[in-house]
């Protein structure tokens, strides 16, 4: 998957060249469906849910988008840290399982013009950050797209952020070939609170 992993990641694989955004580079489109909807009102504290050590279970689709149905697990933590007031924040992601050690780095920037956060990934992989994705929150719901490149071929990516509690929340990521109006899944991952 090569989500950035929420950050918790989402969460992002290192070792094995499990980034879960592995392949996948950045491109520009024309408005679609993988365009972030337009955000109203102070949104920079949208993230702040996040801020803590949690317990990590992931599962990461191997060959997106190839028909592949293969899935790996993984478990481990995410870190994230808050930064600039709440207007930033870092995460953390370590993850082991039968394909390895995934160890990732989320960045979160918050854009007071735009009301709108980009999220980028990093793995221990490679030390590269990824093209970021917009968006923002509405209704309990975290969603940001972009648009990129799969071996080659255009793609949008989409992160969701949902199920959000005090002490747990679902990430996932997918990836469309046809501008949005399908997406296949390939990433997901659920995180419980680790308490202090």
């Amino acid at each position: 998957m090569r989500p950035l992993l929420p950050a918790c990641i989402l969460a992002a694989c290192a070792a094995l060249g499990c980034h879960p955004r592995a392949g996948v580079s950045g491109g520009s489109s024309t408005a679609s469906r993988c365009d972030p909807a337009p955000a109203t009102g102070d949104r920079q504290h949208d993230f702040d849910f996040e801020f803590g050590r949690w317990t990590a279970k992931l599962s990461r689709r191997l060959r997106p988008l190839t028909g592949s149905d293969e899935w790996v697990a993984y478990e481990g933590t995410s870190v994230v840290h808050p930064l600039w007031q709440g207007r930033a924040n870092v995460g953390e992601l370590d993850v082991t399982g039968s394909a390895g050690k995934i160890e990732g780095l989320t960045l979160r920037l918050y854009d007071p013009a735009s009301r709108q956060w980009t999220v980028r990934f990093a793995s221990s992989r490679d030390g590269e950050l990824t093209p970021g994705l917009v968006g923002g929150f509405s209704d309990g719901r975290g969603e940001f797209l972009n648009h990129e490149t799969l071996e080659g071929r255009p793609i949008c990516v989409r992160f969701i952020f949902s199920e959000m509690t005090a002490d747990t929340f679902r990430f996932e990521q997918a990836f469309s070939p046809d501008e949005g109006r399908t997406w296949e899944v390939n990433w997901v991952a659920t995180f419980r609170r680790v308490v202090p």
